[in-house]
C-alpha cells in the first residue's frame, strides 16, 4: 500500500509539474533568451510557410532568432488552432465579442505566418509592425461567364461592384481565416455561402473551385500572385473584396518586450536592404501591386 502510494504521490507530482510548465512557457524576451531558443508557430502556406523548412517569414524569424541571440524552432499548426498553441486558450467570437475558454499546452512563443492583421484578434493578441500587405481578391474560374470590373479609380466603389457580382451565386470560404465571409459583411446577404473544411489549408481553396466546389472564391493577393502562375489560364480574379490589408507578427499579450524587440529587428533589416531580398526571393512583382508599401523604409 505504502509502495502504490509513493507511485501515486510521483505521478501526480509529475503531472502538476507539466501542468505548471504549459501554463507558464509562454514567454517575453527574457525568459526566452534565458531558455535559448524561440519557437515560432507557422502555417503551411503560400510562401509564407513553405512546408520545406523555409518562407518569406521562416526567414524572417530565423534572423530575428539570430538577432536576439537564440536557437530558432518551427512548429507546424494551421489557422483554426494557432491562437490556441500560442495562447494556451481557445478563442470563440460570439456576439461581436472575442472570448478565451479552456486550458490547452502552449506550444510556441509567437506567430509568423501570412497572419491577416483581423479587429477581432487584435482584442487577444499584440501584433508587431506591418510585416507584409495584402488584399483579399474575388476569384473565379476563366471560362466562367463573370467579367472583371474595370478600375474606377476609387477603391471603395470597386470593393460595392465586386461584392454585386456575387449575388446569390456559390462562394467558396474558408472561416476562422482572413478568407472568412463574416470579415467583410458577406454573411446574411443571400450569397451562397459553401465552407471548404476538408482542411484548413489556404493553398486548397483554387483546387476545390477548378474542381467546381464553388463558382467563386476568395483569395488574398500573396497567394493570388502565385496561384496564377501555377494555375495560368485556368482561373481570373474579378476585383477586390476588402481593403488593403497588413499582415504582421503576432505575440501574447504578456509579450511586450518581445514584441518590441521583433520591431527594432524589423525595423533594422528594411534599412539594410534584408526584407528586400526576401520579398524579391519569395514574392518578386508585388511591389506593383502595393507600392506605396513598399516604398516605406520604417
Amino acid at each position: 500500500m505504502k509502495r502504490h502510494k509513493m507511485v501515486f504521490n510521483f505521478l501526480l507530482c509529475g503531472f502538476l509539474t507539466m501542468v505548471v510548465a504549459s501554463q507558464v512557457w509562454a514567454a517575453d524576451l527574457k525568459e526566452i533568451q534565458a531558455r535559448g531558443e524561440i519557437r515560432h508557430l507557422g502555417i503551411r502556406y503560400a510562401n509564407f510557410v513553405t512546408g520545406d523548412g523555409d518562407g518569406f517569414d521562416v526567414d524572417l524569424v530565423k534572423g530575428f532568432a539570430r538577432h536576439i541571440g537564440v536557437k530558432y524552432q518551427l512548429v507546424y499548426t494551421d489557422f483554426y488552432n494557432v491562437i490556441r498553441d500560442l495562447l494556451g486558450k481557445n478563442v470563440v467570437r460570439k456576439d461581436g465579442d472575442v472570448l478565451l475558454d479552456g486550458d490547452f499546452p502552449v506550444l510556441g512563443d509567437m506567430i509568423a505566418t501570412g497572419f491577416t492583421v483581423l479587429p477581432w484578434r487584435e482584442k487577444v493578441l499584440l501584433y508587431s509592425e506591418p510585416t507584409f500587405p495584402s488584399q483579399v481578391l474575388l476569384v473565379a474560374r476563366a471560362e466562367s461567364p463573370y467579367t472583371p470590373i474595370k478600375d474606377s479609380g476609387s477603391l471603395e466603389k470597386d470593393i460595392h461592384e465586386t461584392k454585386a457580382m456575387i449575388g446569390k451565386k456559390s462562394l467558396l470560404v474558408m472561416e476562422r481565416t482572413c478568407l472568412d465571409p463574416a470579415n467583410y459583411g458577406l454573411k446574411g446577404t443571400g450569397i451562397d455561402l459553401r465552407a471548404y473544411t476538408r482542411s484548413t489549408n489556404l493553398n486548397e481553396m483554387i483546387p476545390a473551385l477548378l474542381n467546381k466546389d464553388a463558382e467563386l472564391t476568395l483569395l488574398d493577393v500573396p497567394d493570388a500572385i502565385l496561384d496564377l502562375q501555377k494555375w495560368a489560364g485556368k482561373i481570373k480574379v474579378l476585383g477586390p473584396i476588402s481593403e488593403e490589408q497588413q499582415l504582421a507578427a503576432a505575440f501574447p499579450r504578456s509579450s511586450p518586450e518581445l514584441r518590441a524587440a521583433f520591431n527594432d529587428y524589423l525595423r533594422k533589416i528594411k534599412a539594410d536592404g534584408t526584407y528586400d531580398k526576401l520579398v524579391n526571393k519569395y514574392y518578386p512583382g508585388i511591389r506593383r501591386y502595393f507600392p506605396s508599401f513598399f516604398a516605406r523604409k520604417g
